[in-house]
């Protein structure tokens, strides 16, 4: 009785074959998921351009009166972060964030004024930390917690950021802008994406766009991190993603542990670093001990998950600091509470 054929070879054979189809199919899908991607960020980019567009530009606004004092010259710090508009709560949704922008514009003004008494503040430098929109895929079910789509949040975190800097426009010689996006700016799911193809940053632009005024000075993002710099005084801008939470609560040994590793000279040198991303007030202390993590509050108010998760409830508030430039420190801080702006 003849032997059976040997087909080992054969099946190997087809079985590369196999592989290598489904690999070739795999790799069409994938080709055709980064092209829908890729269409959906340029969407998302040119329509809230050509909407900039068509709102048309206000009027400029006119400097203030002049200082001539020079002495003792100090400069605010202005901090912005998790403003979640679009974020619907039992006491939050877009009109109330809006409300709270503008309660928080005329608190720095009259802030400022007061520091003014004593000495001269010529300037104001933003720092645009991130989530300054909700989103609408950042976890499963978010979209039944929002009053509007991608674009309706944008454009409503878009004109209250214009109007307070028009308010600080028409209070400061020079408004200096530091950007930087949080997780709620992702375009999609995380990792279909870049990072930098954020709505955050197409906020900060079209911002930037509506007022081209030759007194906002506009830094770059400069990546997962930026330095700020006022004279001999450098920050370190993060959003505060950068450090991972256990058991849902706010990491403050792992925000001190990894800003102290960052200070030993992973990033380039700072004195104090701010971040948001935690929607608490935190003040702790670098290792270094020249300065301190300040960690923002939140525009948002009665968050569900982080009562539920967390145990807690954000107070809403942004955080104003004032420096001086010449010794590279902070002078005077404050935590502006928005709680009774609804």
């Amino acid at each position: 009785m003849p032997a059976d054929p040997d087909i080992r070879e054969f099946e190997e054979l087809t079985e590369v074959a196999d592989l290598r189809r489904q690999l070739g199919d795999a790799q069409v899908r994938l080709r055709r998921a980064k092209a829908k991607t890729a269409d959906l960020v340029e969407a998302v980019r040119q329509g809230a351009k050509d909407a900039a567009v068509l709102l048309g530009n206000p009027p400029a606004v006119a400097p203030p009166k002049a200082d001539r004092r020079t002495r003792g010259m100090e400069v605010a710090l202005l901090h912005l972060s998790d403003w979640q508009v679009g974020k619907v709560t039992e006491s939050f949704n877009q009109q109330v964030a809006g409300r709270r922008v503008d309660a928080l514009t005329a608190k720095v003004v009259r802030l400022t004024e007061i520091e003014r008494a004593d000495h001269p503040v010529k300037e104001v430098h933003v720092l645009w930390g991130g989530d300054m929109v909700e989103g609408l895929s950042i976890f499963p079910g978010q979209a039944f917690e929002v009053d509007a789509g991608l674009f309706g949040q944008m454009f409503a975190a878009v004109g209250a950021g214009e109007r307070l800097l028009r308010g600080l426009l028409a209070n400061f010689d020079r408004v200096v802008c530091w950007q930087e996006y949080g997780n709620h700016g992702r375009l999609g799911r995380k990792g279909d994406v870049p990072k930098v193809d954020n709505a955050d940053l197409l906020v900060y632009e079209l911002i930037r766009e509506k007022l081209p005024d030759d007194r906002i000075v506009w830094n770059p993002p400069q990546s997962w991190y930026s330095i700020v710099e006022i004279g001999s005084y450098h920050a370190l801008l993060v959003h505060g993603d950068e450090i991972k939470s256990l058991g849902a609560q706010t990491p403050a040994f792992g925000i001190t542990k990894k800003v102290n590793a960052w200070a030993t000279g992973v990033v380039p040198p700072f004195t104090d670093c701010y971040m948001g991303h935690w929607h608490q007030p935190l003040v702790l202390p670098v290792a270094h001990g020249k300065g301190r993590t300040f960690v923002n509050p939140s525009l948002e108010s009665d968050n569900v998950y982080a009562q539920e998760f967390v145990g807690a409830n954000g107070a809403p508030g942004q955080r104003l600091n004032f420096i001086d430039p010449g010794a590279g420190r902070v002078t005077t801080e404050r935590v502006i509470w928005l709680a009774h702006v609804a």
